[in-house]
């Protein structure tokens, strides 16, 4: 393979650099995942060396073949990666350089700094386009979970205190409408991921007439009228890293989502609660104890979200200080990038087969909606339906909650006569209030936790989440 003197240290430099230099600046043990977009870009920058001249048509074809052929042997593991060649990019123009005397002309008009920039939003776009996938592979679960829940009904938590009852698939829809903001943060996120660097050279583009938009095209870096999208400041698009803030912004947001949906399904299958199982599949047991079985699927899962969000902090931390244009600091963009594209990946599918394989305990999950005290709200409804101010309503019923633990009795236990001892505008029908059922088919407004409402949505994002299966990732 081509010494490294050839490549980014030919001329200028009268010694080789030292070998923790080379330790120290290496990023092909990392930023080799890039290959497949190095080559592609570089396949299409050949192209348009081609239509002005720089290569002629013999010398594009064996470009072209020569690209191939690394790709081959890098797909199929045969290909070395050198670290004294520095990165993905070194190391392929070489082995190209090796095999075809024309790719020494391959990085005309093209630096690093544009190459990489072109490689990472192309690598971007693929990994959020996959996990769009992946979210919504985590909303059918839930769904199905809701689905095959439909007459199982939790009691609601406000400061984890029991408040109101709700359908269990009322709880789970709330995640489905979270990661449905999630999409939408990944698909608002692609929009400005997708907009091609290449051509803005090392910060000043090039004397030569490179003829970007072709290039911008071939690589789909497309509007939504199919118009080439290109940067149009040069220094801006090689140290533009906004991009990759945004999208672990959006992955922080997502991994907290999934950090809450796992804490609720940890209390959820505890002795305390026994609202869930799951499988033993997706369980694991303790060294110690034989009796455990433990969630660590979903311990892990919250775990790994402040790996996700550390990433972040670490590419703010990273960028805040950093003069114009392009500074090496960039080169610590790839690997928090890499791990939380890698880990919300991991967690999503992870989480979508637990769920997949958890059942409600219908028993105990309708044993713990039944405690009356949850309806206390709906007796205040019913007194505010008669004419009492809601403020005195809920003083009223106050009191009767106090009575109730006076007298060691539930609600519903107290006769009309002790409901009246506290008001007397208590009637029978305040008796009819401590019904659940009647609670949730009274519940219609638009988003409620009523029966008819939560059947409504389940319909409403299965009809939704099948079209987007049949039409594809927006993005």
């Amino acid at each position: 393979m081509t010494s490294p003197s050839s490549t980014s240290r030919s001329g200028r430099f009268r010694q080789p650099a030292s070998g923790d230099v080379i330790e120290f600046t290496e990023s092909v043990s990392f930023d080799y995942r890039l290959w497949r977009q190095d080559i592609i870009g570089s396949m299409a920058h050949a192209k348009m060396l081609r239509r002005i001249g720089v290569l002629n048509e013999e010398e594009l074809k064996g470009v072209l073949e020569g690209l191939e052929q690394i790709g081959r042997e890098i797909e199929q593991g045969e290909f070395q990666w050198d670290r004294n060649l520095e990165d993905v990019h070194m190391n392929i123009e070489a082995a190209l350089t090796d095999r075809e005397p024309a790719g020494a002309k391959l990085h005309t008009a093209r630096s690093r700094n544009d190459q990489v920039a072109l490689d990472l939003r192309m690598w971007l776009r693929d990994q959020i386009v996959e996990l769009l996938g992946d979210v919504e592979g985590l909303q059918r679960a839930l769904l199905g979970l809701g689905q095959r829940s439909r007459s199982v009904v939790i009691p609601g938590y406000t400061h984890l205190q029991r408040a109101q009852p709700v359908p269990l698939a009322h709880h789970l829809l709330a995640y489905v409408e979270m990661l449905e903001r999630d999409k939408a943060r990944y698909i608002d996120c692609f929009d400005r991921i997708n907009v091609c660097p290449l051509g803005s050279g090392a910060l000043a583009g090039s004397t030569l007439q490179v003829d970007r938009e072709p290039v911008a095209r071939e690589l789909n870096f497309l509007d939504s009228e199919g118009q080439p999208k290109v940067s149009q400041n040069s220094m801006d698009a090689v140290s533009d890293r906004d991009f990759i803030v945004e999208f672990l912004a959006a992955s922080a947001l997502a991994a907290v989502h999934l950090s809450r949906l796992s804490e609720d399904f940890v209390l959820w299958s505890s002795a305390e609660f026994g609202f869930v199982t799951t499988a033993d599949a997706y369980t694991t047991g303790s060294s110690l104890m034989p009796q455990k079985k433990n969630p660590d699927l979903a311990e892990l899962t919250r775990g790994k979200s402040g790996r996700v969000i550390g990433n972040l902090m670490a590419a703010l931390t990273m960028l805040k200080g950093l003069p114009m244009t392009y500074n090496r600091d960039l080169q610590e963009d790839k690997q928090p990038l890499f791990d939380t594209a890698d880990t919300m990946r991991t967690c999503l599918q992870i989480t979508a087969a637990m769920i997949d394989h958890t059942e409600a305990k219908a028993e105990f999950c309708n044993r713990a909606a039944g405690d009356a005290a949850l309806l206390a709200t709906d007796l205040v409804d019913y007194l505010v339906e008669r004419g009492v101010a809601f403020r005195h309503a809920h003083g009223i019923v106050g009191s009767v909650v106090a009575l109730a633990e006076r007298l060691e009795r539930p609600m519903e236990a107290l006769s009309l006569d002790e409901l009246r001892s506290v008001d007397q505008r208590f009637d029978a029908e305040a008796l009819k209030v401590f019904s659940l059922d009647r609670s949730l088919r009274e519940r219609r407004g638009s988003g409620a936790s009523g029966w008819e409402e939560v059947e409504r949505r389940l319909d409403y994002w299965h009809n939704l989440l099948e079209d987007e299966s049949k039409n594809g990732s927006p993005a």
